[in-house]
């Protein structure tokens, strides 16, 4: 079992920072992918970023490609996601996600997730 709490979210303006933090419990996390997801009001949930369990291999939807970045510490049992130059369509709950066989985009998959964050992108 693993169980993920996020953290980080906030209240920002167009053009700032945040860094978004996923806990995870469960010796199993450092032999899972994981994810992160948003979903905004009245749209369906969306894969953001995804990195595999060694952070070799990293994927980024497209809108956030060159402004986010995926990590990941194993030894703290920790996820990241920084995002940079957020605009107000960044707007959304962000969740962390996990699973040993995750179909990446397809949310349904992934077997693990956080209660969420709030991230809320001012113009």
């Amino acid at each position: 079992q693993v169980q993920l709490v996020e953290s980080g979210g906030g209240l920002v303006e167009a053009g700032d920072s945040l860094r978004l933090s996923c806990a995870a419990s469960g010796r199993a996390f450092s032999s899972y992918p994981m994810g992160w997801f948003r979903q905004a009001p009245g749209k369906e949930r969306e894969l953001v970023a995804a990195i595999s369990w060694s952070g070799q291999s990293r994927y980024y939807e497209d809108s956030v490609k060159g402004r986010c970045t995926i990590s990941r510490d194993n030894a703290k049992n920790t996820v990241y996601l920084q995002m940079t130059s957020l605009k107000p369509e960044d707007t959304a709950v962000y969740y962390c996600a996990g699973d040993p066989i995750p179909v990446m985009s397809i949310a349904g998959t992934w077997d693990y997730w956080g209660k969420g964050t709030q991230v809320t992108v001012s113009s």
